[in-house]
C-alpha cells in the first residue's frame, strides 16, 4: 500500500472520529501514484490512438503441474482469440473448460505456460502494469473486505490505480449499480446479490477500456440480472468493450455481439450469435387439433409426430430438407383440422450441448436480493 494508505481495518468498537480520519486516508489529497510506483497509462486512449482489437491472443496455453508424480493438466490448449474494439463478446463453456483460467491470466493473477497476449495492444508480459489497468475484472467470487462499506471500497481500489480524487466518480458508480442507499453501511451487511454488485462497481472505478464480466450475474434474481444487463449496454454504448462469461445462455443471446464456446481448453466455436444459432438444421412443430388425437395416425408417424405431453402433435425436423407447408398438409390430409400452431428455433442452448455434450448448469437465484 502506497503512503496515505491504512491498512487498519473499521471494526464495531471504533470511534466515529477514527472511522473518519480512516476514510480521510482512503480518500486522500494525492492527485498522484504512489511514490516508487510506475506511471499508469490513462485510459480510454483517444479514438486515432485506440488499437483495432481489444483483446489478442495467440496459442495461450496452460499447463498445471501434476502432483505425487501424475501427469500435468492442460488447462488452455493453444488458444487463439480476437476480441474487437467496442464489442460485447460472450465466452461460454461448461464448469472446468478453461473460461476462468483464461481469464486469470488476463488479470495478471495466473502464469501462462506459453503463448502470448495482448490487452488494448498492451503485451501482458512486457508491460503487465499497464496490461492490467487496462482491464476491469468482476471474478465470480464475492472477494470483498467485509469491514469497509461500499464507498470506502471504491475509494479505496481507486487510490491504489493511482485516480487523482478529483477524478473519482465514485457517487456515479455507486448510483450506477444500485447501492447509493447502501453507500456507507459495512460490506458484511450486505446481501449476495448487492456484494455482486459492488464488484462490478469496484472493476470500473478507473475507468478501463475492458471490462471481463465472469459469471457476473450468478446467484442474482430476474429483475436486478436485468438491470444489470441495462448497466452492460450503457457501459458497451459508451465504448466500453466487454468480454462475458455466462451459464446463462438466454444473457449471451440478449447481450453479445460474437460468442465463442471453449471446451477441455480448446475453442471449438466462434461466430455472431445468429450464426451460431444458424449452424442448428433442427426446427420444431407443435400443432392444436379440434380432435381428441390418443395415437398419432400411421402417416404422420412416418413423418415424425409425436404427441406431446400436453396432447399436441410434435415434430422435429430439418428446416433445409422439410418445409412448414408439407408438415400441415399431412396433419389436414389425416383428417384433423389445425386450431393452432408454435414453432420453436434452436437457440444457444442446443449449440451448447451439441458441441460440449453438456448441459449448462440451472440458474440459482439463491441470496439474490
Amino acid at each position: 500500500m502506497g503512503p496515505g494508505l491504512s491498512s487498519a481495518r473499521p471494526d464495531d468498537t471504533q470511534s466515529g472520529a477514527d472511522r473518519k480520519d480512516l476514510t480521510a486516508q482512503m480518500t486522500g489529497s494525492h492527485s498522484t501514484p504512489p511514490t516508487g510506483s510506475a506511471i499508469v497509462t490513462r485510459f480510454p486512449a483517444a479514438p486515432a490512438e485506440a488499437p483495432a482489437l481489444a483483446l489478442e491472443i495467440r496459442g495461450l496455453r496452460k499447463t498445471y503441474a501434476g502432483r505425487r508424480g501424475k501427469p500435468g493438466k492442460d488447462a488452455l490448449n493453444g488458444i487463439d482469440l480476437e476480441v474487437r474494439r467496442g464489442e460485447m463478446f460472450g465466452l461460454l463453456g461448461p464448469n472446468g473448460a478453461g473460461k476462468s483460467t483464461l481469464i486469470n491470466i488476463l488479470a495478471g493473477l495466473v502464469v501462462k505456460s506459453a503463448g502470448t497476449a495482448r490487452i488494448w495492444g498492451i503485451d501482458i508480459d512486457q508491460d503487465p502494469r499497464n496490461a492490467r489497468a487496462a482491464i476491469g475484472v468482476v471474478p465470480q467470487e464475492l472477494n470483498i473486505d467485509a469491514f469497509f462499506s461500499p464507498r470506502e471500497t471504491l475509494e479505496l481500489q481507486a487510490g491504489m490505480y493511482g485516480v487523482p480524487p478529483a477524478e473519482r466518480r465514485t457517487a456515479e458508480i455507486l448510483e450506477t449499480v444500485g447501492l447509493t442507499d447502501k453507500a456507507d453501511a459495512y460490506t458484511r451487511s450486505l446481501s449476495g446479490g448487492m456484494r455482486r454488485r459492488l464488484l462490478v462497481a469496484k472493476a470500473m472505478v478507473h475507468n478501463p477500456p475492458i471490462l471481463v464480466l465472469d459469471e457476473p450475474t450468478a446467484g442474482v434474481d430476474v429483475e436486478l440480472r436485468r438491470k444489470l444487463w441495462d448497466n452492460v449496454r450503457t457501459l458497451r454504448d459508451g465504448g466500453v468493450t466487454v468480454l462475458l462469461t455466462t451459464h446463462y445462455l438466454e444473457e449471451a443471446e440478449a447481450l453479445c455481439d460474437r460468442v465463442a464456446i471453449i471446451d477441455h481448453g480448446a475453442i471449438v466455436a466462434l461466430d455472431t450469435t445468429r450464426n451460431l444459432v444458424g449452424r442448428l438444421d433442427r426446427k420444431e412443430l407443435l400443432v392444436t387439433v379440434e380432435e381428441a388425437v390418443e395415437t398419432v395416425p400411421a402417416a404422420l408417424a412416418e413423418l415424425g409426430f409425436a404427441l406431446a405431453p400436453d396432447g399436441r402433435l410434435h415434430v422435429a425436423y430439418a428446416k433445409s430438407r422439410t418445409r412448414l407447408p408439407r408438415l400441415l398438409g399431412a396433419v389436414q390430409a389425416a383428417g384433423l383440422h389445425v386450431v393452432d400452431l408454435e414453432t420453436r428455433e434452436s437457440d444457444l442452448e442446443d449449440i451448447f450441448l451439441e458441441l460440449t455434450g453438456t448441459r449448462p448448469p440451472a440458474p440459482s437465484d439463491e441470496h439474490a436480493a
